[in-house]
């Protein structure tokens, strides 16, 4: 499946470990990504790159009115849970998230997207699930899967979009770079409280 801005838009990898320091001193001085440039203007934040996109480029629309709240209720609750999973890493902990994520599936029958059919929700969710899912299939053997169809059946589908596939970052970095930065939090996080029970 074709849908995206190939021809309009060039894409410049980085190197999550080692971003250039050109990223940063000129285009988000917060050093995240994603960021987009276009006619001199530089947007950083997921939701506010996908609002540019809709409203500067031609094309079905990413942010449907008439499921908008709905849409920003539900990027605003996975962003809660997923910063709870990643300071908490346990698959128990998981578990919630994901069962919401498949209850949110089961919400709209007019496609296999959250909103039915492929909206900036889907867009956003797919990269936060990217790099939770290989985590924890590698340090804990976890399918977030497993007993929900309907968000196996969603990553298929998101994985046939070829927009989506070209920006889709290394699983084997991602399993590094999410081991460094959170797993290594969680067991900071552990021996602290552990010493402070002692005391």
């Amino acid at each position: 499946m074709t849908i995206g801005l190939q021809e309009d838009i060039k894409l410049v990898p980085l190197n999550l470990f080692n971003r250039p320091s050109w990223y940063k001193e000129k285009v988000n001085p917060a050093n995240m990504v994603p960021a987009l440039e276009h006619n001199g203007k530089i947007t950083t934040e997921s939701l506010d790159v996908i609002k540019y996109v809709d409203s500067n480029f031609d094309g079905p629309s990413l942010y449907p009115e008439v499921r908008i709240f709905i849409s920003v209720y539900m990027y605003l609750m996975l962003k809660i849970l997923y910063c709870h999973v990643t300071n908490n890493l346990h698959v128990f902990l998981a578990a919630p998230v994901f069962d919401y994520l498949e209850n949110g599936l089961h919400k709209f029958n007019d496609g296999p997207f959250f909103l039915g059919k492929l909206s900036l929700v889907d867009i956003a969710f797919i990269t936060l699930i990217e790099r939770v899912q290989p985590l924890l299939e590698d340090a804990y053997k976890y399918d977030i899967t497993l007993g929900r169809p309907k968000l196996a059946t969603w990553i298929q589908e998101m994985n046939k979009i070829d927009a989506y596939t070209q920006t889709k970052e290394n699983r084997k970095e991602v399993i590094e770079y999410m081991k460094s930065r959170y797993m290594l939090r969680a067991s900071k996080s552990i021996r602290y409280q552990n010493h402070a029970s002692k005391l």
